[in-house]
């Protein structure tokens, strides 16, 4: 009875360990004063903040990071709404601050094109020269042997 209730025990604290580990830390990092009262604004400053990236986390949004600055933006796109800024006026302000690198997906427009359009320019350069060479090779074994080269050919063949 005593090993069934240490075995017992030993299972509920691994379940307890576990279930620590595996929960999901985004649910962690928005603390509960950073919560806006209004569930409307609490929802657009949860969306805004799914979009900007933490920068001291890189790949990983400000909604989900730990980050004393990641809390820092979060705070400040809470401020921004409840000054009644519109999502795309926030987003803009914070872009003005800290630059479109803390933008998860950056816009196409301005110098930025070059970076969307750089992905397709070069699968099309890269087909293009894949064609080329493609026909060029085509080409080169189409031509025919001279006279010297046949005879040639034969005295090898025929050894």
């Amino acid at each position: 009875m005593t090993d069934l209730l240490r075995q017992t025990g030993r299972a509920a604290v691994l379940a307890i360990v576990l279930g620590m580990t595996l929960t999901p830390q985004s649910a962690l990092a928005v603390q509960p004063d950073e919560i806006l009262d209004d569930p409307v604004l609490e929802q657009r400053a949860r969306d805004l903040s799914k979009g900007l990236r933490c920068l001291v986390c890189r790949n990983e949004n400000i909604d989900d990071s730990n980050a004393e600055l990641a809390r820092d933006l979060r705070l400040l796109v809470r401020e921004r709404l409840v000054a009644g800024d519109t999502d795309d006026e926030a987003i803009d302000f914070i872009t003005d601050r800290y630059g479109e690198y803390v933008l998860l997906n950056p816009r196409t427009g301005g110098s930025n094109w070059v970076l969307w359009a750089a992905g397709p320019v070069m699968l099309i350069t890269g087909l293009g020269i894949g064609l080329i060479y493609l026909r060029r090779r085509s080409r080169a074994t189409e031509t025919a042997l001279s006279q010297d080269e046949e005879a040639r050919l034969k005295e090898i063949l025929d050894r």
